[in-house]
């Protein structure tokens, strides 16, 4: 939890949902979502949760990994990635549950320095922070 609330946005769904409209509030980004036909839907190119929650979440990670690497005079080479996979599927109890995998590329930066960075990042992110005891998440180097 934190101490202090710096910064707070909030976004609203219409529509159906997976196959509705969602836009943050003040207006600065807006999708038309699309489910996957692997969900049952039309599929295609479009927005669905799991494709806006891997991109919030790899770049709350980036943030996090050159937050955590700047608090240890690390240099965070430019060409850095971050990969989020986030998977969907049906749980034991009739619901449906994530799986995310973190996959982190460091070119150039020994593997224990790079392992170091990670395992950081992975503490210090609010992504991480907010599905952990939730999700088993174990970042790897590229």
């Amino acid at each position: 939890m934190p101490t202090e609330i710096l910064y707070r946005t909030s976004a609203t769904a219409k529509g159906g949902g997976r196959d509705g409209h969602s836009e943050v509030d003040d207006g600065s980004f807006k999708a038309d979502l699309t489910v996957p036909k692997e969900l049952g839907g039309p599929g295609g190119d479009g927005l669905n949760p799991e494709k806006l929650f891997a991109t919030g979440y790899a770049a709350c990670y980036m943030g996090a990994l050159r937050h955590y690497a700047a608090s240890k005079k690390i240099k965070v080479p430019a060409d850095t990635t971050v990969q989020v996979g986030v998977g969907i599927g049906p749980r034991d109890d009739g619901g449906f549950g994530l799986d995310v995998d973190i996959t982190v590329g460091l070119p150039g930066v020994e593997r224990d320095v790079a392992e170091d960075l990670i395992a950081g990042a992975h503490h210090v992110c609010p992504y991480s922070d907010a599905t952990r005891g939730s999700l088993k998440i174990t970042p790897k180097l590229a």
